[in-house]
């Protein structure tokens, strides 16, 4: 016996409707400076995970931790788009 789930899965893979919208794409496109901030922070973190921090990598840190919330005060800075569908209210 086939099982339709397995077609159906794949028929439904590609529709339409689970392509992001430009309202999505847009507000990724604006996130995407305290995404990328997030990754170095996670970066300088995952260096000194198997050996005792240095002063150069403490400073590493520091900076990453102050970039990261410089980009996520930018962000709240900006002005708010409207028209935009979805989000919590």
């Amino acid at each position: 016996m086939d099982h339709i789930v397995t077609v159906q899965d794949a028929v439904t893979a590609f529709a339409d409707f689970m392509e992001p919208t430009d309202a999505e794409l847009a507000a990724i496109e604006q996130e995407m400076p305290v995404v990328l901030a997030d990754v170095d922070l996670l970066d300088a973190h995952i260096v000194t995970l198997d050996r005792t921090p240095t002063e150069l990598d403490e400073r590493r840190i520091r900076r990453a931790r102050r970039r990261a919330l410089a980009a996520r005060v930018a962000l709240l800075n900006r002005p708010v788009m409207t028209g935009l569908s979805g989000g919590a209210a």
